[in-house]
């Protein structure tokens, strides 16, 4: 195991008995979705723990090639731009390592969702499809998937019938509604379950999103 990403974690008042790693977009760190974890009201059994890690800093050629937290490199805007293969692959086994710890902290695999926005939801859906072990669920929000041409000869059968919830903005100038709907497609063209909502919004999250999180997530971790 490589070194563990740093991490914001928020704790429930109980030991926990499901955990959600939940990865932040493109130049932002792990205190981004921090304040939604009372917002989406859960009830305090299962105890829930949620992990918040910061991306690594690099630098991102789309933004001049300024430093910043990123989950791997973007040369452009276009699915048909050379992808980050590296960077993709060291965040997946990143996101495994944090996986492989609540393991140790006595969370199976199976209580863990893998979350994220924009770029960490691209790594939340590349690395859950791939996991070893099945997974709680997935939710990748405003994203896509990356290298989808891989997906076929790498994908896991222990996360064949993963449950996967995916949002998106319909009004959406960062990634494009088309990505996250191309994805969909593909996904369940390969057997995927499956759930995809789409807001009237940009690139981020409404009121009518968060209560569907909400429901996904008691849906996923019910009780243990």
């Amino acid at each position: 195991m490589s070194a563990l990403l740093e991490t914001v974690e928020v704790e429930p008042q109980a030991k926990a008995e499901a955990s959600i790693v939940w990865l932040h977009g493109l130049g932002a760190d792990g205190h981004d979705f921090e304040s939604l974890v009372p917002e989406l009201r859960l009830p305090k059994h299962p105890a829930v723990r949620f992990v918040f890690p910061h991306a690594p800093i690099r630098p991102v050629t789309i933004n001049g090639g300024y430093r910043m937290r990123a989950w791997y490199d973007i040369l452009a805007l276009d699915r048909q731009a050379p992808a980050d293969v590296r960077g993709i692959r060291e965040s997946a086994a990143s996101v495994r390592d944090l996986v492989a710890r609540e393991n140790e902290r006595g969370v199976s695999s199976d209580r863990v969702v893998l979350a994220g926005f924009s770029q960490g939801g691209a790594i939340a859906l590349f690395a859950g499809l791939r996991h070893p072990e099945r997974l709680a669920g997935i939710l990748a929000l405003s994203c896509y998937l990356p290298l989808d041409d891989t997906l076929a000869a790498e994908a896991h059968p222990a996360n064949a019938a993963v449950p996967i919830f995916m949002a998106h903005g319909t009004l959406d100038p960062t990634v494009p509604f088309a990505m996250g709907d191309g994805s969909r497609r593909l996904l369940l063209e390969r057997g995927y379950d499956v759930r995809f909502k789409a807001y009237p919004m940009g690139h981020s999250l409404c009121l009518e999103e968060v209560q569907d999180l909400s429901t996904f997530l008691l849906e996923t971790l019910g009780a243990p």
